[in-house]
């Protein structure tokens, strides 16, 4: 079954690094925009950050500008999210998307992110 798997999942304290992966099963991601969403208790979901299929071109909410950085490999068939510098705030459970126009849209199952001391 084609899905999306998440892996990263965390405790980080304020100011800590953290990658997280999304990989993809059953499909390629190469045709793919890709996409990194986050939702915190009581938040609608939101965009943080997305990458075009060649990974040419990407895009940030203003929060994460500077700090977090998009990428993704598509031979390993793999989207990253690197994040430094995390804030109390980034604490949340995060999504990676797969959509393109006239495909299926995938989303992966979400992975916890918790910044803490």
């Amino acid at each position: 079954q084609a899905r999306l798997v998440e892996s990263g999942v965390g405790l980080v304290q304020p100011g800590g690094p953290l990658r997280l992966s999304c990989t993809a099963v059953g499909f390629t991601i190469s045709p793919y925009r890709m996409s990194w969403y986050r939702q915190a208790p009581g938040n609608d979901r939101e965009l943080v950050a997305e990458i075009t299929p060649s990974g040419g071109r990407t895009n940030y909410v203003d929060s994460v500008k500077d700090r977090f950085t998009i990428s993704r490999d598509n031979v390993k068939n793999t989207m990253y999210l690197q994040m430094n510098s995390l804030e109390a705030e980034d604490t949340a459970l995060y999504y990676c998307k797969a959509a393109q126009s006239r495909r299926p849209v995938y989303w992966g199952q979400g992975t916890q992110v918790t910044v803490s001391s």
